[in-house]
């Protein structure tokens, strides 16, 4: 991800009441270091494989939770929770399974969110 498109995601994200509400906890923080970041990745990659890159999903807008993992916060504060959301905000086509570089993509996102969380 480029630094310049990143920092224009997330001033358009902070813009949103919706999407600037979320924050992780300190329960969420800790998790988060307990883990490690390597760990919180490999979640992001399922979370986002199994809930996001399939073209049908029969819930859509209704699969992440708002809260039970850092991720699901991240989603939500970031706009990678569903593929509405995805095409809104991130101009990610639907109706066709994701790419592996879209895939990529969503996880940077989350990733790079919760970095800035945790170092708040």
């Amino acid at each position: 991800m480029q630094e310049d498109s990143v920092n224009a995601l997330f001033d358009s994200l902070s813009k949103s009441k919706f999407r600037s509400s979320f924050h992780l906890k300190d329960k969420d923080k800790e998790y988060v270091n307990s883990k490690g970041f390597e760990v919180i990745r490999e979640h992001a990659y399922d979370f986002v494989r199994k809930r996001l890159a399939s073209k049908v999903i029969l819930n859509d807008g209704k699969q992440t939770p708002t809260y039970g993992h850092p991720i699901f916060i991240g989603q939500h504060a970031t706009a990678t929770c569903c593929r509405t959301c995805l095409y809104k905000w991130h101009h990610i086509g639907m109706n066709r399974d994701l790419s592996q570089s879209e895939i990529d993509y969503i996880v940077d996102v989350l990733m790079t969110w919760i970095n800035k969380e945790i170092n708040l």
